[in-house]
């Protein structure tokens, strides 16, 4: 050879970035160095929703007492909607035995949302209209910046 420098084809391979492990494991680490991958959609989905319920227990925090909050990707539904529209949420009233519960659906509110900020907009409207019908309090109450959605 000329003395150029070989890099191995593995590590780049039809340059997709980098595949396997950074470093091997070793007694500091113990465990190999991974590449950084960005979070998947429905990881996202499930910031996007932590974030609206910590933002309204911000603004209203005893309205989230005895309710739980759940994301499914599709509605499931035991007998089928009517019309064209799908149900982005499901507010499910408790009794005795079980807590109340606020249910999102992912893939209908991705489908709608534009961009990854839309969608965290659709996700915090959704579910503070989810608990505006579960504990009888107005939009108002539990959103008084309901103009103010570019947080």
């Amino acid at each position: 050879m000329d003395g150029a420098l070989t890099v191995p084809s593995r590590r780049d391979r039809h340059q997709r970035g980098l595949r396997g492990p950074l470093a091997l494991p070793n007694p500091l680490s113990r465990h190999p160095a991974r590449p950084f991958r960005s979070p998947t959609k429905a990881d996202f989905f499930a910031d996007a929703v932590d974030e609206a319920v910590e933002r309204i227990g911000h603004n209203c925090p005893d309205a989230l007492v005895g309710i739980t909050f759940g994301i499914e990707d599709v509605p499931y539904l035991e007998r089928a909607w009517t019309g064209s529209e799908v149900p982005l949420a499901a507010a499910i009233s408790g009794d005795a035995d079980r807590l109340s519960q606020v249910v999102v659906y992912r893939r209908p509110l991705e489908h709608r949302a534009a961009s990854r900020s839309g969608l965290r907009i659709l996700v915090y409207r959704t579910v503070v209209e989810q608990l505006s019908a579960l504990t009888g309090r107005s939009v108002a109450e539990l959103d008084p910046n309901g103009d103010d959605d570019d947080r």
